[in-house]
């Protein structure tokens, strides 16, 4: 069902034509109970509300959820009715709010509009352009390896906190040049964002005071890294500006790109399509990875907007400047959309977002070659792995974001450490 958008002034927003979405319940997105089911939620969300859910990010904010592909779309391709800029909804909103961190205004790509958006996006796209995919795959490779070797005697393993993170980490704060001594304090801070369990003042004076360090080590001793390549960009970043580019850099790098490797993992282990006995041969990592983006994406809910004005879509009204956030999950599943098929993944997942803000990385191919290259080396190593704990009992992270395991416990034959030069 196509819908229905047009603008009107502020007095007849809500009598008109259509409900008031901000005057319905609200279901929390933000809780273990809805982190453990999230699919049972969004289907009494469509039957409850169509493609649009009043919800709450935390306990008394509310947004709109995009439930609905054809209506994601439509929304993630008008920045004029549907700006990403959230200081005029900021301005009503407890400073102390958790997940402020997460969805405040900052000087980056992923809050601006109009010139803004465009200076700071160019920035983003050429440094990671620069990066050199045989260098980063023997990076992946030989940090892999090292990982593995810390656990593979023992026949088991959490692979969060004992692969996938560690790798992650390691590799994503050598691509942005981030020495030891100030990557740690960075991704402390940075995974407090997405937690939402800190003091919104505590999190954002570390995460600041860290990221400046760095800006100040890579002017004094530039390299071939992404923080050298922002600094030298053409747009002339200053330091505030390049602070909040490597925000985006490392929130949505590690926490994204662990979540990625984690659930295609996970479907690897548990699914009967990645099994031999189903096919004869395993389908390739590329496809779990692909298919993982589509039906678990790493983030369920983000690409947040703010209407310009109160504007009817499907039948509601949503008011100016309070958030719509897109249900990446949600939206890929949509029943109306699939139509029980497997085509076309990247014609119709939207876990990189949309329009203006889709994240460069569905260009880039700087994730998937980290991604693929993880799973592929621990497979190769560790080829009879397998889940240690019956797939209802893992717990799955809380929060309005993400959608993250707490940990992946994994059984496997005990094997010797391999050379750290190892590798296909």
């Amino acid at each position: 069902m196509q819908s229905q958008q047009q603008t009107v002034a502020p007095e007849t927003a809500v009598t008109e034509s259509g409900i008031d979405i901000a005057s319905l319940p609200a279901v929390p997105i933000y809780d273990a109970a809805f982190a453990a089911d999230p699919e049972r939620a969004y289907a009494e969300m469509r039957r409850t509300y169509g493609s649009m859910a009043p919800v709450e990010l935390a306990p008394g904010v509310r947004a709109t959820l995009v439930i609905g592909w054809a209506t994601a779309r439509r929304i993630l391709n008008d920045p004029h009715h549907f700006p990403a800029d959230p200081r005029i909804w900021q301005q009503g909103v407890d400073p102390g709010l958790s997940i402020l961190p997460m969805i405040e205004y900052r000087p980056n790509a992923l809050f601006s509009t109009g010139a803004d958006h465009t200076r700071y996006r160019a920035a983003t796209v050429d440094a990671l352009a620069g990066v050199d995919l045989a260098g980063l795959r023997d990076t992946v490779a030989q940090t892999a390896g090292a990982m593995i070797n810390q656990f593979c005697a023992a026949g088991s393993a959490d692979l969060i906190s004992q692969y996938v993170l560690p790798l992650v980490f390691t590799v994503v704060n050598q691509m942005l040049g981030c020495p030891p001594e100030i990557s740690g304090r960075i991704a402390d801070a940075s995974a407090k964002l997405f937690d939402s369990v800190e003091d919104r003042g505590e999190v954002n004076a570390a995460l600041n005071a860290s990221l400046l360090a760095l800006v100040a080590l890579k002017r004094a001793e530039p390299g071939d890294d992404v923080t050298t390549r922002l600094l030298q960009h053409p747009v002339n970043l200053d330091d505030e500006e390049m602070c909040h580019q490597l925000v985006t850099f490392f929130s949505a790098s590690i926490e994204p790109l662990t979540n990625l490797i984690v659930n295609t993992l996970l479907l690897m282990l548990t699914d009967p399509r990645w099994t031999e006995a189903a096919y004869g041969a395993a389908p390739l990592t590329p496809a779990a990875i692909r298919l993982t983006l589509r039906e678990n994406p790493p983030i369920a809910h983000y690409c947040l907007s703010y209407p310009a004005q109160p504007i009817l879509v499907g039948g509601y009204w949503l008011r100016a400047n309070e958030p719509v956030i897109i249900g990446m999950t949600a939206c890929n599943n949509d029943p109306e959309n699939l139509q029980g098929d497997d085509r076309g993944y990247h014609e119709i997942d939207l876990a990189y977002g949309g329009g203006v803000h889709e994240c460069p990385a569905r260009a880039q191919t700087n994730a998937l070659l980290i991604a693929h290259e993880a799973i592929d080396q621990l497979l190769d190593v560790l080829p009879e792995i397998a889940l240690a704990v019956h797939e209802s009992r893992l717990v799955w992270r809380p929060g309005p974001f993400h959608r993250a395991l707490e940990t992946l416990p994994v059984d496997f034959p005990p094997t010797q450490p391999l050379p750290l030069d190892f590798g296909r």
